[in-house]
């Protein structure tokens, strides 16, 4: 894999996080260049951008609910690079609430969730769009989840905004084709502490129980990133799980 994404750049929103940080560690050693976007931990950032492979990595601060910054992280790439030809949407909050508690899913959780896992990565994409179809041959993957379509996940604002990422992806990879393509990848559940609550006990016991029995690790994700960015070229509009067949 060493190389095949030599000289491209790759812009990772939510890059300091588990399944962010493994995307940025398995696409510096493709070849790319990295900007670790992050929205708070810029100690934990920079020392994730240093201690890729390779050289000219950087770890630059974006709020995905909020267009201004994400407009300043362009520009600072821009001014930076030049160019981006890969953006990778993995930053995304969520609030675990029971399905049947619907009075417990309140208003401001919906608006949470959905500003992080669908407004925020649409303006992102809005954002980036001249600069990757400049590249010619660019590509988007937002971090969507089996959740979006198997009705089971840490709320059910969290499974509409999945789906609604999804159909996203779908209606990006027509509008920004033929020189951008768009592709889902949908992990199940990942050893990661994304949901607040869960335990490593309840992630073994859910990767036991899936045909592959295996615990899904990020990067297991970051791996389905790139393979998605280089050695799919004909793909786009797709989503690909990643769960060891859970969503089965």
């Amino acid at each position: 894999m060493t190389g095949v994404l030599q000289d491209k750049v790759a812009v990772i929103i939510g890059g300091s996080g588990g399944i962010g940080a493994a995307t940025a560690e398995v696409l510096a050693r493709a070849g790319a260049q990295v900007v670790v976007g992050y929205r708070s931990n810029a100690e934990k950032a920079a020392a994730l951008a240093g201690s890729l492979a390779g050289e000219g990595h950087v770890a630059l601060p974006v709020s995905v609910t909020e267009t201004p910054s994400i407009e300043a992280l362009r520009d600072a790439v821009a001014e930076r690079f030049g160019r981006a030809d890969i953006l990778v949407n993995a930053a995304g909050t969520t609030t675990p609430v029971p399905h049947k508690n619907l009075d417990g899913l309140t208003d401001a959780i919906i608006d949470e969730v959905f500003a992080s896992n669908w407004r925020g990565v649409f303006a992102t994409i809005r954002a980036f769009a001249p600069m990757l179809k400049a590249s010619g041959q660019g590509v988007v993957i937002n971090l969507s989840s089996i959740a979006a379509y198997k009705g089971f996940g840490s709320s059910i604002a969290y499974c509409g905004a999945k789906a609604g990422l999804d159909a996203m992806t779908h209606t990006l990879a027509l509008a920004l084709a033929p020189k951008v393509r768009v592709l889902s990848v949908s992990p199940g559940m990942v050893a990661t502490g994304f949901v607040p609550g869960r335990t490593e006990e309840e992630i073994a016991r859910a990767g036991a129980a899936t045909p592959l029995e295996v615990v899904a690790r990020p990067e297991h994700v970051a791996e389905t990133i790139l393979a998605a960015v280089a050695h799919l070229p004909l793909s786009t509009g797709i989503r690909i799980p990643v769960d060891a067949g859970r969503a089965l």
